[in-house]
């Protein structure tokens, strides 16, 4: 009677904490080369007065896939169908893993997005046109969107540099991961595919937030 007892015990003890573990993790999303477009360049690539077509929505609201497609053009290489996401934005950027950027010969540096003064250039074909972007070209540094309400209870900040644990079969701590708060974001942990590789990203994986980890080591 009382092993019975202890074993429902020991059951209810071990369902509440695998439920406090779920709670406590962030959804990992990757990131593959995408492109986002100024209206300037998207009339240059495109036509004048050519609007972005929506595809299908993207985990962040208000962000989309658009059924039109670039090519990227490096010294050593190039990518066709890569995709444009929208809606338009005031600069262009071009987001490429380290892997991209050594198939097509440049040399990008890891930034947050929006952060492209002195970054690599390409070129950008289109439909309609051809456009070389002096700067624009980026890896985009790991990061983590996340609400107001989940950033107090994971209790981090905004700009915060934090760590997190890959929960995977190949799982890993990944330093250096910039907090991005936003009411308007859906709480997701963003990483290109070079990372995703690395540590066996599955559709489905998650990350644990390690406090006090983020700052040391480099990328």
């Amino acid at each position: 009677m009382m092993d019975d007892m202890n074993s429902k015990v020991n059951y209810i003890v071990d369902e509440v904490i695998k439920r406090i573990s779920r709670e406590m993790t962030i959804p990992v999303e990757l990131s593959g080369r995408h492109v986002h477009l100024s209206k300037e360049s998207v009339d240059i690539l495109f036509g004048k007065g050519y609007e972005l077509t929506p595809k299908r929505e993207l985990s962040q609201p208000g962000q989309y896939l658009c059924h039109e497609k670039v090519t990227l053009i490096g010294p050593n290489g190039t990518f066709h169908n890569v995709a444009v996401l929208g809606p338009i934005r005031s600069i262009t950027q071009v987001e490429l893993s380290k892997t991209d950027c050594r198939s097509l010969g440049i040399e990008a540096p890891v930034r947050e997005s929006g952060d492209i003064k002195g970054s690599a250039s390409i070129v950008i074909l289109g439909q309609k046109g051809i456009l070389m972007i002096q700067e624009g070209v980026i890896v985009a540094k790991r990061h983590l969107h996340i609400t107001p309400e989940d950033a107090k209870r994971f209790n981090v900040k905004d700009k915060e540099i934090i760590g997190i644990e890959i929960i995977s079969d190949r799982s890993m701590v990944l330093n250096n991961v910039v907090v991005r708060v936003n009411e308007n974001y859906r709480t997701r942990i963003h990483m290109d595919y070079d990372e995703g590789n690395a540590c066996s990203y599955e559709k489905g994986t998650t990350a644990k937030i390690i406090k006090n980890e983020g700052t040391k080591s480099n990328e």
